[in-house]
């Protein structure tokens, strides 16, 4: 960087600065949110050459920083995202000059008519929409065997940390966080799409119940799973995140079943006595065929939860914990749900339907079906009317088992405030359930690769998941940042 007091902050400070600790240095003048943005467009230009997280970036985001800049100094800061820079999946719409395209060449050159729900809301907050990360295209719904991180558009996402799986289908905002190239970014989750690459990439991830934000302006999967949530390297800037793009929205009726609104989750991380909590531990087949590296270092968190004043209760009773989920839910879901959002785009977007996605696919096969496209196929193989005795009975089983002979049985029997998970087992009765996950880092083994641990509860039980999760990652502080290799973006 020419500017040397850019580059000492560069060098010296802005790798694991927390928004916190960035709104600090905004607020007393140290640094400028265009400041922020040159460091951030450095770091993505000079060290995602190999990583390849980013998609592109917004051509307007130091002129968004300036007019930030200037709002601050003459009224005061929004929010605690007030200048701070965040990078969203490529399936989240937003109304500027960045597409939108769930990683598909199908969609190549689309531009959202108008922000999604969350976009706006990040927008109201403050922040700074930075651009786009690349994701497993369709969010790992167009075939079986796809790479986690691959996408026709995008190429291959890796793992800033090494040789390791990059964690789907959330990939690059993923990498993207744990490489720094933003304070925070926006994954979505249908079945592990933000614990999973949170996992991978040694970060906090919180996967929302479903209903607590958004959904209006997202390219779907299945609308009882679907959900957007934040991805950052701490909970308290997770739950900054997720404090500004939470809220009701009367175009997903998901949303107004929410009990509350206008909750600041961030404000309620205060207290790192876990004194007075009831956590169950999900055992067998929860923690099958994880390695001894990673059992210890779920023995280790949960001893650490003990110390920190936790009441354990070992081996709780999950009624279905050894049921064979399927996704006929997500197969018959997709169809309408997509249609849906194809139709609503500009009407210069050519492909307009599940049909017309496949088709296009099928007229280029070299470009699009390196890994063939069964799962939209399957879809679109349905009616779209969600009529079918396999849907209605699939859907109704998978909520039962996972609520009533699940989560909340669990929760019921052993008088919990959250279950306990290694890793991110738990996330498809989770995921089936729409229930909410928080995932933390917990460490690395010997070669490096990340793990994490996970806190699971009822629906909207957001607060006591992040006291929780921040409690242990404040007595811990297992997260550390991978070292990178400086390469020019070509």
């Amino acid at each position: 960087m020419q500017n040397p007091k850019l580059k000492q902050l560069h060098d010296k400070w802005l790798m694991e600065a927390t928004i916190d600790e960035m709104q600090e240095k905004l607020s007393s003048k140290e640094i400028t949110s265009v400041d922020l943005v040159h460091m951030y467009l450095y770091r993505i230009s000079h060290f995602d050459g190999e990583i390849r997280s980013v998609l592109e970036v917004n051509p307007d985001a130091l002129h968004i920083a300036a007019a930030l800049d200037l709002e601050r100094a003459q009224k005061g800061s929004r929010s605690g995202l007030h200048g701070i820079p965040i990078l969203l999946k490529d399936n989240i719409d937003t109304g500027d000059k960045t597409h939108t395209t769930a990683g598909s060449l199908a969609l190549d050159g689309h531009v959202a008519m108008k922000d999604s729900f969350v976009a706006a809301k990040l927008r109201e907050a403050g922040a700074i929409l930075l651009g786009k990360t690349n994701m497993t295209e369709w969010a790992n719904f167009m075939t079986i065997g796809m790479p986690s991180g691959y996408s026709s558009r995008g190429g291959q996402t890796l793992n800033p940390y090494g040789e390791f799986d990059v964690g789907g289908s959330s990939s690059g905002s993923g990498a993207a966080i744990a490489a720094n190239f933003a304070a925070a970014s926006i994954g979505t989750e249908t079945s592990g799409s933000i614990l999973n690459p949170s996992l991978k990439n040694s970060l906090v991830g919180i996967k929302p119940t479903v209903g607590l934000v958004s959904r209006s302006g997202v390219i779907p999967i299945a609308h009882t799973q679907d959900t957007p949530g934040p991805m950052a390297r701490t909970v308290k800037d997770a739950a900054h995140v997720l404090t500004a793009i939470a809220g009701w929205d009367n175009t997903d009726s998901a949303t107004l079943s929410n009990p509350r609104s206008g909750i600041n989750y961030a404000s309620l991380l205060k207290e790192t006595s876990l004194k007075g909590y009831r956590i169950g531990i999900a055992g067998k087949p929860f923690s099958n065929r994880l390695n001894k590296h990673k059992i210890k270092m779920i023995e280790d968190a949960i001893e650490c939860l003990r110390e920190l004043g936790a009441e354990i209760v070992e081996d709780i009773v999950i009624p279905s914990a050894e049921e064979k989920w399927g996704y006929e839910v997500l197969v018959y879901e997709f169809k309408p749900d997509l249609n849906a959002y194809l139709r609503s785009t500009s009407p210069s977007n050519k492909n307009r339907s599940l049909s017309d996605v496949i088709a296009f696919n099928y007229k280029n096969p070299k470009a699009m079906l390196k890994y063939g496209q069964k799962l939209l196929v399957d879809s679109e193989e349905t009616s779209g009317t969600l009529l079918e005795k396999e849907y209605i009975n699939a859907l109704e089983k998978d909520q039962y088992l996972t609520r009533e002979q699940g989560i909340d049985f669990a929760l019921k029997q052993h008088n919990l405030d959250a279950i306990f998970f290694g890793g991110d087992r738990g996330s498809e009765i989770a995921a089936k359930a729409g229930y909410p996950t928080v995932i933390v880092p917990a460490g690395y083994i010997p070669n490096g690769e990340p793990f994490g641990v996970s806190f699971t509860g009822t629906a909207f039980s957001e607060e006591t998941l992040l006291k929780i999760a921040y409690a242990f990652e404040q007595a811990t502080k297992h997260r550390k940042a991978p070292v990178l290799k400086e390469e020019s973006r070509k």
